[in-house]
């Protein structure tokens, strides 16, 4: 098999299952050594990629992968003082492991892991560590994120994104932070940052910061795994927790129309709707209804119901676009974030025109921060191209083509540069109506 080859393989089984490797390591070493459960998955991630390409891919590589993690464990707790006393225990428990996959076929071991997952999720977002670092934390150790796509998800820098974790690991470290989900208060105080976690994860899923394809199926999929367990749970059962996963239900119901055979965007009116998952948008019908038990509208709420109003509709066209833009105005309250208002513009348009869209681009505060987001140049280019300014346009896509590394964004931003540019050329192409995503 070729190094590319290799090389995409081994990204897809750390995106599956370097989470569960940490989280179980974790679990025996002590979230205090949480660098060292992180040092061994991501080791024999470098063996895979150094060996399989001479060898060949094992039969089970999932389950080479867990060999591997647990005999560097091993190694490493043996030669570790501080681990004599324990030694003879943890290595009892490591060979528990199961050699023929990560995951494991025993019922107990499966839920030990979803258990220990969620624990390592909760202790991430431990009140005592900076809220910033919180969710990055939880995202590059059990979700494989790299500091660019966290850096993305955030709009920050690389650099700052490697500040926070470092800064976080030393403060687990220095306050010996416990391997729990905490109860009471200060659990629902846990409960948000921990939902961040698993609307950042679907959110990367749903639209991936990089690479080849828009959409990562399988972190959409854990999202809703770990947004159900969450939902299950007595400690999770909350209101916002189900939006989220109602929101998330929602979205992923029409993952597979998003994009074509090619792998090419779908525009929203372009999608076929008969293909929409309806078990799916049920399941979110269900949780948006138990969402309303609470006295608090939270983001995910009104975030859940633009979804919904997009499921509702049995077409492009009938589209309730007010309602829409009502919502947005709701959630500009509830998060005054320029991504929430860059949406909100593209709802602006549909209900007043491009020329009133494109006034609330220019409204949003901090719009300096979202110079260097391809989607804002990206967005006024459908408004200037539905005002027939084509030029302009091309000059909006060929910005956002710049900052996108998206394969199948840059493909279509491309088509849609050159679009405009043919058209600024002829000036007899009527425009046509801008197209929200």
């Amino acid at each position: 098999m070729a190094g590319s080859e290799v090389a995409r393989l081994t990204e897809h089984l750390f995106r599956e299952q370097a989470g569960r490797l940490v989280s179980v390591l974790t679990g025996i070493f002590g979230i205090d050594r949480l660098q060292l459960a992180e040092d061994v998955v991501q080791e024999a991630m470098v063996r895979a990629l150094r060996t399989w390409p001479f060898r060949g891919i094992p039969e089970n590589p999932a389950g080479w992968l867990t060999q591997t993690a647990k005999n560097l464990a091993l190694d490493v707790i043996r030669r570790e003082k501080v681990f004599e006393s324990k030694q003879p225990q943890i290595v009892a428990w490591l060979e528990q492991w199961p050699n023929e996959s990560a995951t494991g076929e025993s019922p107990a071991f499966e839920n030990e892991l979803r258990d220990g997952r969620l624990r390592l999720m909760f202790a991430c977002c431990h009140p005592l560590l900076p809220q910033e670092a919180q969710s990055a934390l939880a995202l590059k150790t059990l979700c494989g994120f790299g500091t660019e796509e966290i850096a993305k998800a955030f709009l920050t820098t690389e650099a700052a994104v490697s500040k926070r974790l470092t800064r976080a690991r030393q403060r687990i470290r220095e306050l010996a932070i416990p391997f729990a989900i905490p109860a009471g208060e200060e659990l629902g105080r846990r409960l948000e940052s921990v939902l961040q976690v698993v609307y950042l994860l679907f959110n990367e899923g749903y639209k991936a910061s990089t690479g080849d394809h828009l959409i990562r199926e399988d972190l959409c999929r854990e999202a809703i795994r770990l947004g159900t367990l969450l939902a299950e749970h007595p400690a999770g059962n909350q209101p916002q927790t189900h939006a989220l996963l109602a929101l998330m239900l929602f979205n992923g119901a029409r993952l597979d129309e998003r994009t074509d055979a090619e792998g090419n965007i779908l525009r929203l009116e372009e999608q076929d709707r008969a293909k929409w998952d309806r078990a799916l948008i049920g399941r979110g019908m269900f949780h948006l209804h138990k969402s309303a038990e609470g006295n608090r509208v939270s983001a995910y709420h009104l975030q859940a119901a633009i979804a919904a109003c997009h499921c509702a509709a049995t077409d492009y066209n009938s589209t309730d676009w007010s309602r829409i833009l009502s919502l947005y105005d709701r959630l500009l309250e509830v998060e005054p974030s320029p991504v929430v208002a860059l949406n909100r513009a593209v709802a602006v348009a549909k209900v007043h025109g491009p020329k009133a869209g494109i006034k609330a681009v220019e409204a949003i505060r901090r719009a300096d921060h979202l110079r260097s987001y391809h989607l804002l140049h990206a967005v006024l280019g459908e408004f200037e191209r539905a005002l027939g300014h084509f030029e302009i346009a091309a000059t909006h896509f060929k910005q956002a083509l710049k900052l996108t590394g998206l394969t199948s964004e840059q493909n279509f931003l491309l088509h849609r540069m050159r679009d405009c540019e043919e058209m600024s050329l002829t000036s007899t192409v009527p425009a046509r109506q801008i197209i929200a995503r």
